[in-house]
């Protein structure tokens, strides 16, 4: 288990019979209650691990009935009722050479993860291995960022271009005001619309919904944005 933030944690999943997954799947946690009352959520694997392991990174919800538990809660040895991995759209392939365009808000960077690492874990006979890899990050604050000291690490071996969007607080000496992500900035931080990438975009609803909006109108293919969303509608970016 790994504390990723105050409020976040990464749990590893053993699943027996599970044989690897695809980057970009989730599964659903099912809790019952003593009484019998049973509560259901999906999570984005964050991992890309072969054989029966998955890591699920949890966000906790303060009205949560799940991810309180799955932050605080739950130890070692302790089991889940979990369905999964689903999910067959969302998803990177290896296979497709071509360049690949992260878009993640907040905690939609999970399933984002995983198809960082499994391209950073493909070998050099998968075609897509030598695709370009860039994550455009919006996120409220550093402390509330993921995986910070991993992206750091793939961006120092030019495995992964990372650019963060600071909303509410921005690291210090920062050079841009922290402030949300408008369409000009977007424009102006992921690959163009000429390169012809394929786009994943996760977030909340009102995020996802402006991003893909603004994407179209600088002349991305909307055949080539594929979208997750989680929550309600959230805010805008």
């Amino acid at each position: 288990m790994t504390q990723e933030t105050a409020t976040a944690r990464t749990l590893r999943l053993r699943l027996p019979g599970l044989s690897g997954h695809r980057a970009g799947q989730h599964v659903d946690v099912r809790l019952t209650a003593p009484d019998g009352y049973t509560a259901v959520r999906s999570y984005s694997v964050a991992s890309a691990l072969p054989g029966d392991e998955l890591d699920l990174t949890v966000e906790e919800l303060a009205d949560g009935e799940v991810s309180p538990y799955l932050v605080h809660g739950v130890s070692v040895g302790d089991q889940l009722e979990v369905r999964g991995p689903v999910g067959g759209w969302f998803i990177w392939d290896p296979t497709d050479p071509s360049p690949v365009q992260l878009i993640a808000g907040g905690s939609g960077v999970v399933p984002l993860m995983a198809m960082i690492r499994a391209h950073a874990a493909a070998g050099p006979d998968v075609p897509g291995a030598g695709a370009a890899f860039q994550l455009l990050y919006s996120v409220r604050s550093p402390d509330s960022a993921y995986y910070s000291a991993e992206l750091q690490q793939l961006a120092a071996a030019r495995l992964l271009t990372v650019t963060h969007v600071y909303t509410r607080e921005a690291p210090a000496g920062s050079p841009v005001a922290p402030g949300r992500l408008d369409a000009a900035t977007l424009l102006a931080s992921v690959l163009p619309a000429s390169a012809n990438p394929v786009v994943f975009i996760c977030g909340a609803t009102a995020f996802v919904e402006a991003v893909a909006d603004w994407l179209v109108q600088g002349g991305h293919s909307s055949d080539r944005i594929k979208t997750e969303r989680y929550g309600g509608m959230g805010s805008t970016p």
